[in-house]
């Protein structure tokens, strides 16, 4: 029996298989040289073809989505059925492909709801007042958006998928604080694939370092984007990459206590090149915006064709040393945002550079030779999953059952006058601690009066921030609060709330 082998349950030597052959292949199935990346990845001994499917804005008609999602599962299998291919359900939703859509009777029947001769309502789907907009982030608390997702599930599934990346989780469940709502929509699904997915097995990640309730995991395996440090001692556009928060522990959905479930980090993409910043910011202000003026994918595909090939093979070896727990999902196929500043053609693509595959980055046979070295070359010199270990650990809301996070991050243009790097929300110096019922806080002496602005950040990362100038949780850097400072040399103790998302400070002279 091969590695590879599953049906019904998936133990954890099986799912880290397919972690460690993994890849992100967005929306495979719009390629136009699929035959060609078909080729591609069954040459290198990729497994896990990551985001492979799923919407963002839906550009075609949804019948013509998933037959164009089936065909490209049937012809990936049809070269290698031990595959696993990941749809995509993400934290967007958009009234043009809601409302556009009849909700099929099963979905009624799945949650003992009467039928309704009526397509999804976006209305319903959203957070906040959804009049005159046309997108927003869906709140899994409503029903509404359960079916949603539900349905999406469902269709990937009868197209052959057999996981699923949820995006960022703790934004749209927000108001789901004890993840019910997720939890039921992921457990009917989980149950749905044990009668009709192709080895009756369905799994899932998230962007999310944990979500546990009462000890037990929701998700498979957790997810991140990697994290960045720019360097400005060399020529060209370098960095380095950063440790930050582990994936943590609880009973997998396989009913195994784990100390730390399994964590898939990837080159995540946003928006592609920043052209303003490339021609208005100098050259130390680009370095400190985002990954050089751009997200990690472009600024990755924007490196000379070596440069790429050596930063794949530092962040798999970075990998194995810094996290022994986690494993890399090499970029196979990834939007390009702004691809008029990379190249003529929106998305990278690690495929030898051929006829075949003009806009090829010739990155293949260098993944190809790493998928066969292994992690375990490397394993025997990682860190100790413990140097990883924080604050709050294990320590679950006596309410809801939910885990708190073990690492929580104040942040914002305050942190440099307290001896930290501004916006850095992976920061060490400005890690709050865990002061019991449910709460972190941080005190610091501020030696300059003005005004700032900071936000907190759990587990350490931009994916799920929240401040007292936003009513939900957001991600990235643009939600923060004022911090006033009325004199020089002021104290401030800042204390946050997990549950509740409370922020209070206090000053005093």
């Amino acid at each position: 029996m091969n590695k590879g082998y599953f049906d019904t349950t998936m133990p954890r030597a099986v799912l880290e298989y397919y972690l460690s052959h993994a890849s992100t292949a967005q929306w495979l199935y719009l390629s136009n040289t699929l035959d060609d990346d078909i080729r591609a990845i069954v040459n290198t001994g990729v497994k896990f073809l990551g985001r492979a499917s799923g919407i963002w804005k839906g550009e075609m008609p949804e019948e013509e989505h998933f037959e164009k999602t089936r065909i490209l599962a049937e012809k990936v299998h049809a070269a290698d059925p031990e595959i696993i291919l990941q749809a995509c359900i993400f934290e967007a939703i958009y009234r043009e492909d809601t409302e556009s859509v009849k909700i099929p009777r099963f979905v009624f029947d799945a949650f003992n709801l009467p039928f309704e001769d009526r397509c999804f309502d976006f209305d319903r789907c959203v957070f906040g007042s959804s009049e005159k907009k046309d997108s927003g982030m869906p709140d899994i608390s409503s029903l509404e958006t359960q079916l949603w997702f539900y349905y999406r599930g469902v269709r990937y599934i009868d197209c052959g998928f057999e996981a699923f990346h949820m995006g960022q989780i703790h934004l749209y469940t927000f108001r789901d604080r004890a993840y019910t709502a997720i939890g039921r929509v992921i457990e009917m699904l989980r149950e749905y694939g044990s009668k009709n997915a192709r080895r009756h097995k369905v799994i899932f990640d998230a962007h999310s370092h944990s979500l546990v309730v009462n000890g037990k995991s929701l998700l498979d395996y957790n997810a991140m984007p990697l994290t960045r440090f720019p360097l400005l001692d060399r020529d060209g556009e370098k960095l380095v990459l950063v440790r930050e928060g582990k994936s943590g522990g609880g009973i997998s959905p396989e009913g195994v206590y784990e100390k730390a479930l399994p964590f898939l980090y990837e080159y995540d993409n946003w928006g592609g090149r920043d052209v303003w910043a490339q021609e208005n910011l100098s050259y130390e202000e680009r370095a400190w915006s985002q990954w050089w003026g751009g997200d990690q994918i472009s600024w990755f595909a924007h490196q000379p064709e070596d440069e790429r090939n050596k930063f794949l093979e530092y962040t798999f070896k970075w990998t194995a040393i810094n996290n022994p727990d986690a494993y890399f999902a090499f970029p196979v196929r990834r939007p390009l945002g702004s691809g008029e500043v990379v190249g003529t053609y929106p998305y990278y693509q690690f495929n030898t550079r051929s006829p075949s595959c003009e806009n090829g980055y010739s990155q293949e046979e260098t993944v190809k030779r790493l998928l066969s070295e292994g992690y375990e070359k490397y394993r025997k010199y990682a860190n100790p999953s413990d140097i990883l270990d924080f604050g709050g650990k294990d320590i679950d809301d006596p309410e809801t059952g939910v885990r708190l996070p073990e690492k929580v991050v104040l942040y914002g243009s305050f942190q440099p006058y307290v001896g930290a790097v501004a916006n850095d929300s992976n920061s060490e110096i400005t890690r709050m601690y865990y002061i019991g019922d449910g709460k972190y806080s941080l005190s610091f002496i501020m030696p300059y009066k003005g005004e700032y602005d900071f936000a907190v950040s759990t587990w350490g990362t931009l994916s799920a921030c929240v401040s007292p100038a936003e009513p939900f949780a957001f991600s990235g850097t643009g939600g923060k609060a004022k911090l006033v400072i009325p004199e020089d040399n002021t104290v401030v103790k800042i204390t946050f709330t997990y549950m509740t998302n409370e922020i209070t400070t206090e000053m005093i002279q």
